[in-house]
């Protein structure tokens, strides 16, 4: 017969229930047989969405600005009087200005260069006016036309208080306002202390080229000339 072991005797004594071998290796086997514990990786937040309207990414630096060398491409020069409300200079340069036939449609506020052999057939059409470079303090560049005194000498108040007024702004900034009680033009004189105002590097004759780019007349069948002719 075989013998207990001696711990079931043991365990026998102190008065407890006498455990079987088998009971005891299936604890154990229990305890040792248990899956270790998984720990999920954690999931890093992911990062804020930049904000588009966030000034530091959006505004200009001073390094940017200073080497990015622009140069403004001057595509259009209107020709019309300073408006009312518009300070201006004149360039003083005798060759920036000139005297010119030309033809004005009032409606389409349109001016236009009659070429001198056109001249003897179109009288009556055509005014002879002075071209002035002109230049307000927003850098636009335009040409300011006034009328010249008829053939013999003689110019409206109107006329002259206009070319007055061109001929002080070759010397400082000037602001030029049609006054119908006076029947003249008045001049303002800007307070000093202005900027000189910078003039684009053109000349006269390039100037010229873009403002009457489509509106120089060389031809009798020109379709000014055709309207004002009652031809169209």
């Amino acid at each position: 017969m075989n013998k207990p072991k001696p711990d079931l005797l043991l365990h026998a004594a102190e008065g407890g229930e006498p455990e079987s071998a088998t009971s005891t290796l299936l604890g154990t086997t229990a305890l040792s047989s248990e899956a270790p514990t998984v720990v999920s990786p954690v999931e890093p937040t992911p990062p804020a969405e930049p904000d588009p309207y966030d000034l530091a990414s959006l505004r200009l630096t001073q390094a940017f600005t200073e080497t990015v060398g622009t140069k403004k491409l001057i595509t259009t020069v209107p020709v019309r009087k300073p408006k009312k409300q518009e300070w201006v200079r004149v360039h003083p340069g005798l060759e920036y200005r000139d005297n010119f036939a030309m033809i004005e449609l009032k409606e389409e506020n349109e001016e236009y260069i009659v070429a001198p052999p056109l001249i003897p057939s179109l009288v009556g059409e055509y005014v002879n006016k002075t071209l002035f470079t002109a230049i307000n303090r927003q850098g636009v560049l335009f040409l300011w036309p006034v009328p010249l005194p008829d053939p013999e000498g003689r110019q409206m108040i109107w006329h002259r208080s206009l070319q007055d007024g061109a001929e002080m702004a070759m010397k400082q900034f000037i602001r030029c306002v049609a006054n119908k009680a006076l029947g003249a033009y008045e001049v303002t004189i800007s307070p000093p202390g202005v900027p000189e105002p910078v003039f684009p590097d053109l000349t006269f004759q390039e100037i010229i080229k873009i403002a009457f780019r489509d509106r120089l007349i060389w031809s009798i069948d020109h379709p000014v000339i055709k309207r004002l002719r009652g031809l169209s």
